[in-house]
């Protein structure tokens, strides 16, 4: 379009056109801006004996997820509905210790620990 093209077009029209190329330009400068969305659930998290797996469930929602416990003695569940859960140590699929009534609230998280053999819950050398 042309510089001389602008006038047949009223001011009010102009003025929308010259605001959708601003936005455009400001877009283009800034780049892709990831969403951010209203956080709506929890993780729980912990230590417990390595290997081990870290089963919860959600006592109203029913929601079940489990995580093998790393080498480091560490674990994480995230992305949890907000709730109440009930958090099972496992060893061989068999339950070993159990957390009830743990709190989920919005954008936090639950540390539930387990006890681990002489205050250690890494993998030791030998295995």
């Amino acid at each position: 379009m042309l510089m001389n093209d602008w006038k047949c077009f009223s001011p009010a029209t102009r003025g929308r056109m010259l605001a959708a190329v601003a936005a455009a330009g400001f877009a283009a400068v800034l780049g892709p801006m990831p969403a951010q969305a209203q956080e709506t659930g929890g993780s729980i998290f912990g230590w417990a004996p390595a290997g081990q797996t870290v089963t919860v469930k959600g006592v109203t929602s029913g929601t079940r997820r489990h995580a093998k416990v790393k080498d480091s003695g560490q674990y994480s569940i995230g992305r949890l509905p907000l709730g109440i859960y009930t958090v099972t140590l496992e060893k061989d699929g068999k339950p070993v210790d159990t957390r009830s009534n743990i709190s989920l609230k919005v954008g936090r998280g639950a540390e539930v620990d387990f006890a681990c053999p002489n205050d250690h819950c890494e993998k030791s050398e030998e295995g």
